[in-house]
C-alpha cells in the first residue's frame, strides 16, 4: 500500500520561502513520476509541478515558473518543492501525487 506523507507547510510572509517534502513508502519510488498539486479555498485542485522518475525532466505551471523548484532524492524516497518569492495567491493546501495516490496535504499560508 502506497503512503505519501507531506511536511514543511506553514505561515510565511510574502516574499518568503518554504520547502515542502513528500516521503513515499510502499512502492518502487524511483520508477514513478511525482507531482505537486495545490487547492485553494473555493478553487479546483491544480497541478503545480511534476518530475520524472529519474528526475531529468520537470514541468511547472505558469503561475510558479521561476519561483518554485521540484526535485527528488530517490535514495530517500522523497520529493521536494522549494518555494521562493511566495505570494498571497500561493496560499493553498499542497498535495503530492504518485500515480493515483495522494498525500494528506500540507497547508501553506502566505500572509503579512
Amino acid at each position: 500500500q502506497v503512503q505519501l506523507v507531506e511536511s514543511g507547510g506553514g505561515l510565511v510572509q510574502p516574499g518568503g520561502s518554504l520547502r515542502l517534502s513528500c516521503a513515499a513508502s510502499g512502492t518502487i519510488f524511483r520508477i514513478y513520476a511525482m507531482a505537486w498539486y495545490r487547492q485553494a479555498p473555493g478553487k479546483q485542485r491544480e497541478l503545480v509541478a511534476s518530475i520524472t522518475g529519474g528526475g531529468g525532466r520537470t514541468n511547472y505551471s505558469d503561475s510558479v515558473k521561476g519561483r518554485f523548484t521540484i526535485s527528488r532524492d530517490n535514495a530517500k524516497n522523497t520529493v521536494y518543492l522549494q518555494m521562493n518569492s511566495l505570494k498571497p495567491e500561493d496560499t493553498a493546501v499542497y498535495y503530492c501525487k504518485l500515480s493515483e495516490n495522494w498525500g494528506q496535504g500540507t497547508q501553506v499560508t502566505v500572509s503579512s
